[in-house]
């Protein structure tokens, strides 16, 4: 099939008019999170409550808290888990998933040995969302090399996880690199876990991927999909699929061919979210050195894809992008242009029906990927507020 670009034609103008004729109205609240917080993650469990995860920093210790959204207010936050071994990064930020019922899963990410990058996936449970395991290490080679960029996703009565694993990338002896001097390549790799966190089933995906950008799944109709930013041998990074058919992995695919060619990881992935059979995925390209953060639609459970829709006004984008699923025909997409965040509602026919400044960030890593969530009649977002060093959260209608 030959695909084309649907671009939005907003240009400046345009841009500042559409957003004078109909914005979102954003309404700031109140946040959870204390000072010294950062890395927020908003997550919908599947009766369609709000929950926040976020990293607080006191002295030398870390600590992920958790808080619900109820009566139009936030709970008092609860500690997952603390510790001082942490690796806190402001890509790979903790991630947590929740049945609706009262169990609940998280990670954090925890310093394995001397090295810069090396670290394990550590997982706690509970099952009341107040009482926490101890973090239990997801993996099982035991090597001190890099493990991360999670994704969870709820499936049955079960979580689907997803993450990069360097165990290809070191030897069998310790390492104290502090650089990503790997031996092998990066690998993608897939697992079932059941709320107690025994691990009920696990695979390897692809055996070479991109170092550091994160990975995301779904749930579509016809199974799990796993979507991340590839790495050919010529250096190509574009986003791949791989769909779980008829109880087997199928083999990488390219989901549109950007053609972007960097020699490095960009810290720049994917997101996406299902409905039934409908798949949308937002994510952003530097191919030919212009930048375009776009958004596409399968109506096949990621079989096909339709056209890609490019969201960005301008060339100062740099992605970070995060995206929901409004219904079958529309997402709301979020994403990082100059020192804005910007939020657009966009259809598969691709139409842009609305398109807004959510807020003003800055371009520096400490201010993190804004995060999207929907629920309870309402869309959630939140951010690391970098100048002020603490998580700013938004409602939008």
């Amino acid at each position: 099939m030959k695909y084309f670009f649907i671009t939005a034609v907003l240009l400046a103008a345009l841009g500042s008019c559409s957003e004078r004729k109909n914005p979102f109205i954003i309404e700031l609240i109140d946040s959870p999170a204390g000072e010294s917080s950062a890395e927020p993650y908003l997550f919908t469990d599947p009766f369609g409550s709000i929950h926040l995860t976020w990293i607080e920093r006191v002295d030398t210790i870390n600590y992920l808290k958790l808080s619900h959204w109820q009566h139009e207010q936030w709970s008092a936050p609860v500690t997952i888990t603390s510790g001082y071994d942490w690796f806190v990064n402001w890509a790979d930020y903790p991630l947590c998933v929740g049945d609706g019922n009262g169990k609940y899963m998280a990670h954090v990410l925890k310093k394995s040995g001397p090295g810069t990058f090396a670290y394990d996936v550590a997982v706690s449970h509970s099952v009341d969302g107040a009482t926490w395991s101890d973090p239990a290490v997801l993996h099982d080679d035991g090597k001190q090399a890099e493990h991360g960029f999670v994704s969870f996703v709820p499936y049955g009565e079960h979580v689907f996880v997803s993450w990069l694993d360097g165990r290809n990338t070191v030897g069998d002896e310790p390492t104290n690199d502090d650089d990503h001097g790997h031996h092998g390549e990066m690998t993608v790799r897939a697992a079932v876990l059941s709320y107690d966190g025994n691990k009920l089933n696990e695979w390897e995906l692809d055996n070479r991927v991109c170092d550091c950008c994160q990975t995301t799944s779904a749930i579509t109709k016809k199974g799990p999909v796993v979507i991340y930013r590839d790495r050919s041998e010529t250096e190509v990074r574009d986003m791949s699929i791989v769909r779980f058919v008829n109880n087997a992995w199928t083999e990488p695919k390219a989901i549109f061919n950007d053609n972007w060619e960097i020699s490095g990881c960009p810290v720049n992935g994917p997101r996406c979210e299902a409905m039934d059979n409908t798949l949308a995925l937002a994510w952003f390209t530097m191919a030919n050195d212009k930048a375009s953060v776009n958004v596409i639609f399968s109506d096949d459970g990621g079989e096909t894809f339709n056209q890609p829709i490019q969201l960005n006004q301008s060339e100062e984008a740099i992605g970070r992008v995060d995206l929901v699923l409004l219904n079958s025909e529309t997402a709301v997409v979020s994403w990082m242009e100059g020192t804005g965040i910007q939020v657009a509602q966009v259809t598969k026919r691709g139409s842009i029906e609305r398109i807004s400044v959510l807020a003003e960030s800055s371009q520096s890593r400490s201010s993190g990927f804004p995060q999207l969530t929907k629920g309870d009649g309402l869309i959630m977002a939140a951010w690391t507020d970098a100048e002020a060093k603490t998580v700013r959260i938004a409602k939008l209608k």
